[in-house]
């Protein structure tokens, strides 16, 4: 059993592009050491977006908290907005813009779980 909250990780991972992930539950030991799914909150600045990059493994699912964002997946663009959820298959090629003024979050969910070795970028 793990109960997590962003509050709870004491080292984010911070990207060269700008995002600040908080993963919950992951494979690493400190995270639950679980297999098959990962949970993270991710936090994109202002102005500021994910590397593209794809999967070969997992499946990944964007839940947008608050913030709206453009969504571009396999060079086709789909905006998104709170309460919105988008399906990321293995080996689509993704990336996810802030254009707004204010700060995006969202929840990450991979299946199985996210690790380094399967984030491949373009």
């Amino acid at each position: 059993m793990r109960v997590a909250s962003v509050a709870d990780v004491q080292t984010p991972l911070m990207t060269p592009a700008g995002e600040v992930i908080y993963e919950l539950v992951g494979a690493a030991p400190e995270t639950g050491g679980v297999k098959g799914h990962s949970v993270a909150v991710v936090v994109l600045p202002p102005h500021k977006s994910s590397g593209l990059h794809y999967h070969q493994v997992a499946e990944e699912t964007y839940y947008i908290l608050h913030g709206t964002a453009r969504m571009v997946i396999d060079g086709q663009v789909f905006p998104l907005q709170p309460g919105q959820a988008c399906l990321i298959e293995p080996g689509e090629r993704h990336q996810i813009f802030n254009d707004g003024d204010e700060e995006l979050a969202f929840i990450a969910v991979c299946a199985p779980a996210w690790t380094s070795d399967d984030s491949f970028f373009v």
